[in-house]
């Protein structure tokens, strides 16, 4: 008995993480009305676009400017255009990532248990072109004086899967969101790297 306690403790353990909630098993091509190639994707999306959109990848925190975008417009997916979020449920959810309380109609989540979506949110695609976007959580009620507050939930959603369409501007004011942060302008008292 004593030799089976201890080769049961001398097995290698094998320790089961959860799957993020973007690893979705269902294809992002099948049953989209908008379906290209992957080499077509890769055509007319950039690198950005082409790993969060179809690969279900990330970015980094606050690399987005629509992290900061605060005018009244339309968030629309950067593969189709498709409508996603108003600006009106935008929220500041200091995660580093554009957050939203509600999603428009072409937006679907991804269905998972309960238990998962609870701890660890739902995948949220384009339903027109299946372009993952990011993860829903059902955490909106740690954001009092929001619109997730009411609604109760997070859309956490990669600037790069955006573009933003001002209600003022027209298609010429799209925005996109893998475009690079503006850099500030040296000071002029800054002259190749001394200081005058």
């Amino acid at each position: 008995m004593r030799r089976e306690v201890i080769a049961a403790l001398s097995l290698p353990l094998v320790i089961l993480e959860p799957a993020p909630a973007s690893a979705s098993r269902r294809s992002r091509t099948e049953g989209y009305a908008i379906q290209r190639s992957e080499r077509e994707w890769a055509y007319v999306l950039s690198g950005k676009q082409y790993n969060i959109l179809r690969e279900g990848g990330t970015e980094a925190p606050n690399s987005s400017p629509l992290v900061k975008e605060k005018r009244a417009g339309t968030f629309v997916c950067a593969g189709c255009t498709s409508r996603l979020f108003d600006s009106a449920a935008k929220f500041e959810s200091g995660t580093g990532w554009p957050s939203f309380a509600t999603p428009l109609a072409a937006v679907e989540t991804e269905p998972v248990n309960a238990m998962t979506a609870a701890l660890l949110g739902a995948e949220v695609r384009c339903g027109t072109c299946g372009g993952h976007l990011g993860d829903v959580f059902q955490d909106g009620f740690l954001f009092p004086g929001t619109p997730a507050f009411l609604s109760g939930k997070r859309y956490c959603i990669d600037g790069a899967a955006l573009a933003f369409l001002p209600a003022e501007g027209g298609e010429q004011g799209l925005v996109y969101g893998d475009e690079p942060l503006p850099k500030p302008a040296p000071s002029s008292t800054m002259a190749y790297g001394r200081s005058t």
